[in-house]
């Protein structure tokens, strides 16, 4: 369990993969009270042919650290890993909070980003008024019902109960310093006119049932991107664990086409 402290943070990771694989790394960044086991799937079917990189963002998982309060930060300590690691180019896999993190990355430093797959994900948090009452009184109440009621509707109708009950026990061991500073970072991410300055070829996956981030804000988001690809699969939020095998599929097609289309 390899670490690498980052501005007084343990963060963890794991590097997995030939070093002389297919195409460059891919680098999986998980979601909000998640952890790097998200990617389980996608680990272990990339791993066999390329070099693949993921990590416990800072306060989440076995990494230490306490919450920042802009996604800018979270995307500082992952290039600090992977500029530990020595990666200088990769694709970047980003789900939810995750996918965050990836834009800024894309937007900060568009050269080091070979393609970009945004799992679940928005550019600008949007509410309807209802919503936006709703949002702000969760944030009132006991913080595991927080959390709880958050995890819950992360999942489409029909998912096994007690799975979601496992993964609910697991954001709730995230800290709550960690999750609500978080909490308003995504709130206040917003990078939606800027989009148009990222050409990196873009894989946008969506779930056709998610009401936290519900699927009419990815597509507003996917007209903006010079280079899109856009695919919608029955699921809720939790594409890595409600659909692992589609979703693995999805970003193996994405990446064979991509590689074949090269001059």
């Amino acid at each position: 369990m390899p670490q690498l402290d980052v501005d007084g943070a343990a963060l963890t990771y794991d590097d997995e993969g030939p070093r002389d694989g297919d195409g460059v790394p891919l680098v999986f960044l998980h979601g909000w009270t998640a952890d790097r086991r998200r990617w389980d799937h996608q680990m272990a079917h990339f791993a066999e042919k390329r070099r693949v990189v993921r990590l416990d963002l800072r306060g989440h998982g076995e990494s230490g650290g306490s919450g920042v309060r802009t996604i800018a930060e979270l995307a500082t300590d992952v290039l600090a890993v992977l500029d530990h690691l020595k990666i200088e180019r990769f694709v970047l896999v980003g789900h939810s909070m995750g996918g965050m993190i990836s834009q800024t990355i894309a937007l900060g430093h568009p050269e080091r980003v070979e393609r970009m797959v945004l799992v679940s994900s928005i550019s600008r948090m949007t509410y309807s008024r209802g919503r936006g009452l709703l949002m702000a009184a969760s944030t009132l109440v006991p913080f595991k019902l927080f959390v709880a009621t958050n995890i819950q509707r992360a999942f489409a109708p029909g998912h096994p109960r007690e799975e979601i009950r496992e993964y609910v026990r697991s954001s709730a061991d995230t800290p709550r310093e960690v999750v609500m500073t978080l909490y308003g970072a995504m709130r206040a991410f917003d990078v939606l006119d800027r989009l148009g300055e990222i050409r990196t070829p873009t894989l946008l996956v969506h779930g056709y049932y998610d009401i936290q981030l519900p699927v009419a804000q990815m597509l507003r988001m996917a007209k903006a991107y010079p280079d899109a690809v856009v695919r919608i699969l029955d699921a809720g939020h939790e594409l890595p664990v409600e659909k692992p095998a589609e979703l693995t599929a999805a970003l193996d097609g994405f990446l064979t086409d991509r590689a074949a289309a090269r001059p």
